[in-house]
């Protein structure tokens, strides 16, 4: 139990700076709430790549981008529409859904998701190598 929580905190911290600096790279800033949003996505999509370990690059990241544009709707209306902190705003962008979610994103988190698929495995690999090295002793 603790090494799969170590493993989910290390997987959470890594999707958390990571989305924050896809965020600044592309946007030139991020928000706190990116941050959590990040981890909380890389977290889902370690644990469906694992669960779905043979199913197909293609597969994974089908279910990978519906799993982001997923979490990206629910956060996006809390914090943009509910606590009105209009972290993003997709409203002037084609087939939108409230200005939280379009397509086009939705096919962006899908390329994205095609490193992704090779990494959280290696990373479980390794995280469970160092979880079982450091029982040992």
């Amino acid at each position: 139990m603790a090494a799969k929580l170590k493993e989910y905190s290390v997987i959470y911290l890594i999707g958390s700076v990571g989305y924050s600096l896809i965020e600044i790279l592309w946007r030139g800033f991020t928000h706190w709430s990116m941050a959590i949003t990040g981890g909380l996505c890389f977290v889902l999509l370690h644990k469906n790549n694992l669960k779905h370990w043979s199913s197909s690059i293609w597969t994974k990241c089908a279910r990978g981008a519906m799993i982001i544009t997923s979490v990206e709707f629910s956060v996006g209306c809390v914090v943009n529409l509910v606590l009105k902190l209009d972290v993003w705003d997709y409203s002037k962008l084609h087939f939108n859904i409230l200005g939280q979610v379009c397509p086009l994103y939705s096919v962006l988190w899908f390329f994205l998701c095609i490193p992704l698929t090779f990494l959280t495995p290696v990373l479980h690999r390794r995280l469970r190598v160092r979880s079982l090295l450091s029982a040992r002793r």
